[in-house]
């Protein structure tokens, strides 16, 4: 009964987090396209997809990874949409909950406020995590030991150490079709870390 009880408390605080999240108005003034926060959070997710920021499509729909970058991710995961978008079971935490808006070269950086105000109590709201995806410079720099690959290591170093991060976090290029060139240049990447990637994600499932 104890067990049950600690569960109900854990996911009571996780929704009052979420809702008093979804109500931020942080950066109201600066984001063009309105605030609209868009994660997906439980107290029993045991994966962790710590990403970048929602492009357009996202912000549009609500839904995190509702683009092609989302169709790769859950192809490296061995996944399908259901269990992509279960929250018991995957939490899906970007650096910055809104939409940046677009610059010169694409989307903004993720705005710094977010991680500031919301990252820790999240994260802490959420116990059960034993793998972290982390996807893209950003979230990398806030959640890899930067003394692992040296301060100012790119993504490709980074990614090319992945198992001295192992099994506990997963540094991944970001999947968006922008990084088709990336890719092909860089086929290790799939051959080598993706069979270890769906193996871990289908134990945790699991377990």
């Amino acid at each position: 009964m104890r067990g049950c009880f600690e569960r109900y408390l854990r996911n009571s605080v996780t929704k009052n987090l979420l809702k008093r999240v979804e109500n931020c108005q942080e950066c109201a003034g600066v984001l063009v396209d309105g605030v609209r926060p868009v994660l997906q959070i439980s107290s029993q997710a045991k994966i962790l997809i710590a990403g970048q920021a929602p492009g357009r499509k996202v912000h549009e729909s609500g839904i995190p990874f509702d683009d092609a970058s989302g169709d790769r991710l859950r192809e490296w995961m061995g996944i399908d949409k259901e269990l992509f978008y279960n929250a018991e079971k995957m939490a899906i935490l970007p650096m910055g909950f809104c939409y940046p808006g677009t610059g010169k070269s694409g989307d903004l950086p993720p705005r710094k406020e977010c991680a500031k105000k919301w990252r820790a109590p999240v994260l802490a709201a959420m116990p059960n995590i034993e793998l972290i995806l982390v996807i893209g410079k950003y979230a990398q720099d806030y959640h890899l030991d930067p003394t692992i690959c040296g301060k100012g290591a790119g993504v490709t170093e980074i990614v090319k150490a992945w198992q001295r991060f192992w099994p506990q976090a997963l540094p991944l290029p970001h999947p968006s079709p922008r990084n088709n060139i990336w890719l092909k240049k860089n086929d290790w990447f799939e051959a080598e870390i993706l069979p270890s990637l769906r193996s871990r994600v289908d134990n945790l499932i699991r377990s």
